[in-house]
């Protein structure tokens, strides 16, 4: 399977250290060149390992078509990216972005996600701790949401 990974649920993934499970899920991960240049800027979050993590699943948009009036850079390429790779998943936490994706069909799934199936195939234990520490970062979680995951982790 394929996964294209925007730079928000990058971001979230490595605060938890669970970057590992994406490969471990889904085999092949790859990132367009504006996200890559996006999540290694020093300045940002996460940055040196998210620029290890990504340097070497860059690639590299051949359309000239984007999104960019509607969506960032980044995400504009990673849907591009995921059309181009005929990829199965799009990696995203970014709400507009998921909705336009989704629009096109596109099958996208959330760090939240990552977490959830991460469990389901036992390669994390609890989720729990792991949404505290988002919750805990610049990463917005809801109530709602929160509980939600729990619930569907059988953790509540």
């Amino acid at each position: 399977m394929i996964l294209i990974a925007d730079s928000s649920a990058l971001v979230a993934l490595s605060i938890v250290d669970k970057l590992d499970v994406l490969e471990k899920l889904f085999g092949d991960v790859y990132v367009p060149r504006a996200v890559y240049d996006e999540v290694s800027q020093e300045n940002k979050a996460e940055s040196y390992k998210l620029k290890n993590y990504c340097k070497d699943r860059v690639l590299d948009i051949q359309s000239s078509a984007n999104f960019n009036i509607t969506l960032g850079k980044g995400e504009s390429e990673a849907i591009v990216l995921y059309t181009e790779q005929n990829a199965d998943f799009l990696l995203c936490d970014d709400k507009k972005a998921k909705k336009f994706a989704q629009s096109f069909g596109l099958k996208v799934i959330g760090s939240l996600g990552i977490l959830l199936k991460a469990k389901e195939v036992e390669l994390i234990g609890e989720i729990a701790p792991l949404i505290e520490i988002l919750r805990g970062s610049r990463i917005f979680i809801d109530d709602k949401t929160y509980a939600l995951v729990l619930r569907m982790a059988g953790e509540n």
